[in-house]
């Protein structure tokens, strides 16, 4: 996502002719699009994109379980000894 808002920054930077960059080669402006393509297909690839989104889900969970175990009067996970 990153080098997605720097290649659209890159981008007007170079559309209004903004010194330095509009001295910039286009290659140069428009290779932090490349580098967003290569990172998105190697974290779907890799499992990395599945994975952070199941550890999103369990932290949800476990938040929701702790929150109904503190409403019913018992003891967290946390506050267990």
């Amino acid at each position: 996502m990153y080098f997605l808002g720097i290649g659209l920054v890159l981008l007007v930077l170079k559309y209004l002719a903004i010194d330095p960059v509009s001295a910039w080669s286009w290659w140069i402006v428009l290779s932090p699009f490349a580098l967003a393509v290569l990172w998105w297909a190697w974290a779907d690839g890799s499992g990395y994109t599945k994975t952070k989104a199941v550890e999103r889900e369990n932290a949800r969970k476990q938040a929701r379980l702790d929150k109904n175990r503190a409403a019913t009067g018992r003891p967290t996970r946390k506050g267990r000894s």
